[in-house]
């Protein structure tokens, strides 16, 4: 089961919101959406939840690039949602998509529309450049400036991650209100 909520900071303090992320398919729509969640640039805390597993956090500051942690890169690789926060570049690998150069001119010796055998066999076994991480992944301190440090989130668990948080921006309640 999954929680997500949009927690944007206002001039009244912290709003929740839930949202739905159905029809999010990147980080940068999941982005455009933090940010249409305040009329000014400030910062917009998207939360995901999957119950028990892992919990993840982009934070959202006006027209910056989106912040992201993930509690455990694994389980949520396993996820939809989990997915749109495990970027390439979070992952610290080469973009996927086909080389324009074989694409053009079949340079790795297959035929239209066939997968190399190679490609074929990498199934993101540990060890490989593509294999995702088991535990946290992302900047841990996203939160510091807003009282919650790198060790604190680090420390967090699924179960309860996201609660704390709240208690510790002051903006419980709200949450608690959407969820």
């Amino acid at each position: 089961m999954y929680f997500t909520a949009l927690l944007a900071r206002t001039d009244n303090g912290w709003e929740a919101s839930d949202t739905e992320l159905d029809d999010v398919e990147s980080l940068d729509e999941l982005a455009e959406l933090a940010r249409a969640a305040t009329p000014d640039d400030e910062t917009v805390l998207v939360c995901i939840e999957q119950e028990g597993a892992w919990f993840g956090l982009v934070r959202v500051d006006g027209e910056d690039d989106p912040r992201i942690f993930v509690s455990d890169a694994a389980r949520a690789m396993r996820s939809a949602y989990g997915e749109i926060l495990l970027t390439d570049e979070l992952l610290g690998r080469e973009p996927e998509g086909p080389d324009v150069l074989d694409q053009l001119a079949g340079l790795d010796g297959s035929q239209d529309g066939e997968v190399a055998e190679a490609e074929e066999e990498d199934d993101h076994e540990p060890g490989s450049p593509d294999a995702v991480p088991r535990g946290p992944l992302g900047d841990s301190g996203l939160l510091a400036d807003l009282g919650i440090d790198a060790g604190t989130v680090l420390k967090l668990t699924p179960d309860d991650a996201l609660g704390e948080i709240a208690d510790a921006l002051g903006c419980a309640e709200v949450l608690e209100a959407v969820r």
